[in-house]
C-alpha cells in the first residue's frame, strides 16, 4: 500500500458541533468526503479517524472504513498520525471533512509530486482566488511561493502587500489538504510548535520555520468548505445544479 487518505473527524466543533455527519442532500458530509476520496486512482485506501462512537457508527453504516482514536488530539495532524503508525502507507494524505465538494483530481494534484521526487516531504495546494477582496479575510489562508512551487509563507493577512499595480497582484488561497511522507509526518508532530505557527494559527509554519520545505501545487479547484449550518444550503444548492446538468 503506497497512499492513505486520512479524514480527521472531530464530533465537537465550537462553530459546528457535530459538523462531519451534518445532512447534505440526504448524505452526511463526511460521506462525500470519504466517497471523493475513494474515487482518486492513487489512493490505495481511505479511513476516517475519530473519537466519537456516533461518527463511527455512521461511516460503518455507508461502508467506509473507520479507525478510533484517542480523544486527546489538540489537531486533526495529530490524530492523523495516530492512524499512520498503524499502516505501512508510504505517503499519508491529511483531508479535511469540511469540503465535501472536493474532486479526486485535486487529491492526485497533491499527491503526484512525492510520487514523481523522492526529496519532497510534504505538500499541499493553491489556488487563484476570485475575488480580490477575499485578499482580507483572515478566515481565507493566503499562500505565496519561490519560482519552483515551493512555499516562502502563509497568511491569514493578504500577501503579498502590494504599493503600485494593484490590479496586476495575484492572490493565491492556500486549500488546507496536505501530503506528507510517512516518515515526514512522524517527525512533523514531534516538533515544538513555533512563534509564527502560534501567531497565525497556521499549523503548517511550522514545517517552514523548522526549515522544511513545502511543495505547493496550483488547481483549478475552489474552495466551497462548511464552516457553519448556513454553508449547508450553498453546497446543496451547487450539488443540485450540477444533478440538473
Amino acid at each position: 500500500m503506497k497512499v492513505i487518505a486520512v479524514i480527521p473527524a472531530r464530533y465537537g466543533s465550537t462553530r459546528f458541533k457535530g459538523k462531519p455527519l451534518a445532512m447534505i442532500c440526504g448524505k452526511p458530509m463526511v460521506q462525500y468526503v470519504y466517497e471523493n476520496a475513494v474515487r482518486c486512482k492513487i489512493v490505495d485506501r481511505v479511513v476516517v479517524a475519530t473519537d466519537d462512537e456516533t461518527i463511527q457508527k455512521v461511516v460503518e453504516g455507508f461502508g467506509g472504513e473507520v479507525f478510533i482514536t484517542k480523544a486527546t488530539h489538540e489537531t486533526g495532524t495529530d490524530r492523523v498520525a495516530e492512524v499512520a503508525r498503524h499502516y505501512q502507507a508510504q505517503f499519508i494524505v491529511n483531508l479535511q471533512g469540511d469540503e465535501p465538494l472536493l474532486p479526486p483530481t485535486a487529491i492526485e494534484d497533491a499527491v503526484l509530486p512525492l510520487l514523481e521526487d523522492n526529496r519532497i516531504v510534504m505538500s499541499t495546494l493553491k489556488t487563484k482566488l476570485r475575488d480580490q477582496c477575499e485578499a482580507t479575510n483572515p478566515n481565507i489562508v493566503k499562500v505565496v511561493t519561490d519560482h519552483h512551487g515551493y512555499a516562502l509563507y502563509f497568511s491569514r493577512s493578504p500577501i503579498p502587500y502590494h504599493y503600485e499595480d494593484a490590479d496586476r497582484v495575484v492572490f493565491f488561497r492556500h486549500i488546507g489538504l496536505y501530503v506528507y511522507t510517512r516518515a515526514f509526518l512522524m517527525t512533523f508532530t514531534q516538533l515544538p510548535q513555533t512563534k509564527l505557527e502560534k501567531a497565525e494559527r497556521l499549523e503548517q509554519l511550522r514545517a517552514l520555520e523548522h526549515g522544511y520545505r513545502i511543495r505547493v501545487v496550483e488547481t483549478a479547484y475552489s474552495p466551497i468548505g462548511v464552516d457553519v449550518p448556513e454553508d449547508i444550503e450553498h453546497v446543496e444548492r451547487i450539488l443540485k445544479q450540477r444533478a440538473n446538468r
